[in-house]
């Protein structure tokens, strides 16, 4: 997952988690927190019980996260945020938590007359790991149609741009899925799939070479004895483990967009 990648994902979660975004740099941001994600993220749960207590007035944090230490001013103060951290991992924790599935409606910019029918598309983030000694992550998101079928890719980018809200608005109506959302999911992942696929996967062969050669390595270590020692079994088991190129798929969030039939990708 790279820097730029991070700092979306911060945005995004922040403001669908309706905390105000006070200062917002290529190479950080600042945030306040609502009472709700205080009590997500800051782990103080004997402040907040005293103020429910005695009816005090609640101060959520602020907080300041650095995306690009490098490249941020060196007076900024905040947390440095890559991956694997713990505040991310713990950020990733509660968006599976609180936004795994959400349904939104798109409300149009114009007064009309007539009704709106908006249709529904189902939109999912994957996180898609490559591993094996080294580890790389990317985020896709795609969304489906859940009436004629069309997979789109960038779906998350896509629908930041439009004006969506919680709640149906005033003269629209939904129309019905001809896609159950089961069905679309497995169509969806099985585009995924093919997406993988169709990658370069020259890194798994790199990984390869360096699994054979520390193995030819520990191999000549012992091939003086005939009955080999359970070490070697086990230093083998840890290098499979070490260098085994594996692809892990994990779904982050999606939902349910319910967007105008004039809106385009």
């Amino acid at each position: 997952m790279q820097l730029a990648e991070i700092h979306t994902f911060l945005e995004n979660f922040f403001e669908t988690n309706q905390c105000d975004i006070i200062e917002n740099n290529s190479h950080y941001l600042t945030v306040q927190l609502t009472v709700e994600m205080d009590k997500e993220l800051m782990n103080r749960p004997f402040y907040w019980h005293y103020l429910e207590k005695t009816n005090g007035t609640p101060k959520p944090a602020q907080l300041t996260f650095i995306t690009n230490q490098q490249e941020a001013a060196k007076d900024i103060k905040g947390e440095f945020i890559h991956f694997g951290s713990p505040r991310l991992h713990q950020i990733f924790q509660t968006a599976k938590k609180l936004g795994s599935s959400i349904r939104l409606y798109e409300q149009s910019e114009t007064v009309m007359t007539n009704s709106i029918p908006l249709h529904p598309w189902l939109g999912v983030n994957f996180i898609v790991s490559y591993q094996c000694d080294m580890k790389k992550d990317r985020i896709f998101s795609i969304g489906l149609h859940l009436i004629n079928g069309v997979i789109i890719e960038d779906f998350q980018k896509k629908v930041e741009k439009l004006k969506l809200t919680p709640k149906i608005p005033d003269f629209s109506f939904t129309m019905s899925p001809l896609i159950k959302t089961q069905s679309g999911l497995n169509r969806i992942q099985t585009f995924l799939k093919q997406i993988i696929e169709k990658e370069n996967h020259q890194w798994a062969a790199d990984a390869k070479k360096r699994w054979d050669a520390d193995l030819a390595l520990l191999n000549h270590f012992y091939e003086d004895l005939e009955e080999k020692p359970d070490c070697y079994y086990l230093e083998k088991a840890a290098l499979q483990d070490l260098y085994e190129p594996k692809i892990n798929v994990t779904i982050q969030n999606g939902g349910i967009f319910y967007l105008s039939s004039t809106t385009t990708f």
